[in-house]
């Protein structure tokens, strides 16, 4: 993995938010392939529920300022940064005050979903592919934890297909067993189809499921982790029709070797 350049986009990396299988992987997997000699970026959400303080988060004015159009509405992007102690690892946050303001990240405090959601989703997929165009970084692989972060592969190989600095990148996703009940919002198809984005590639997300929406990503993947032991059949058989390289669960306590040689052996070869 020396010199590789891999760019982490999650929905959650611990020690910013609590230990679960997606916020804890988007912690090793980088940490490990740093600890080999590559070079990594994470990106993960602002949400209002990060201690900016404690964790010494600052804005990066270079990086901050544009406006992403999300829905024909002009919604700015703002970026921060902070290090992981002890790690050297740096960690930069997508923030926007209609999005992640509020002190949750997914769920109210009675357990329902954002009803926008969908368009912090599409904000994070775009803010992500921008910010990384202005750092001039080309990543070798991206690897995509968690649903919030699963649009990245779709904008980046539909709305973004000519953007040069992409040109070599091989897109993982990891799926989890870590959903949703119900749909998010049902004009979630109407908002991703206003970006010009291949109506067939996305009719699926008319129901947009947990299911239906990591099935897009699996779709635009290069290559495929199973993140969690036990997946919902339907994505199981999915995965098992991509014809792509899919890695097998592997628990974190024996991850790394396996991680590292799919890395290099099935997506980079």
């Amino acid at each position: 993995m020396k010199d590789k350049r891999i760019l982490y986009v999650s929905s959650e990396v611990v020690p910013y938010l609590p230990e679960t299988e997606i916020s804890s992987m988007s912690f090793e997997t980088p940490r490990m392939v740093n600890q080999l000699g590559g070079q990594i970026r994470i990106f993960m959400p602002r949400y209002g529920n990060i201690n900016e303080r404690r964790h010494q988060l600052h804005e990066v004015i270079r990086l901050s300022g544009i406006n992403l159009v999300i829905n024909d509405l002009d919604m700015p992007l703002i970026i921060k940064v902070a290090s992981i102690p002890k790690e050297r690892i740096q960690v930069y946050f997508i923030d926007n005050d209609e999005y992640f303001k509020r002190k949750a990240t997914l769920t109210d405090e009675d357990g329902n979903l954002f009803p926008d959601n969908d368009e912090r989703a599409i904000f994070f997929a775009k803010g992500v592919i921008e910010t990384v165009k202005k750092l001039n970084w080309a990543p070798d692989i991206i690897h995509v934890h968690g649903w919030l972060a699963s649009l990245l592969p779709l904008y980046l190989k539909e709305y973004y297909k000519d953007e040069p600095l992409f040109n070599e990148s091989k897109i993982v996703t990891s799926v989890y067993n870590q959903s949703f009940d119900g749909t998010l919002n049902e004009d979630m198809f109407n908002k991703i189809k206003f970006d010009n984005i291949n109506e067939d590639a996305i009719k699926i997300l008319e129901k947009p499921t947990y299911n239906n929406i990591m099935k897009v990503a699996i779709n635009y993947s290069d290559a495929l982790i199973i993140g969690s032991e036990d997946l919902p059949e339907d994505l199981t058989k999915h995965l098992k029709d991509s014809n792509k390289p899919v890695l097998d669960y592997k628990h974190k306590d024996e991850f790394s070797e396996a991680y590292a040689e799919f890395y290099n052996t099935k997506v980079l070869s």
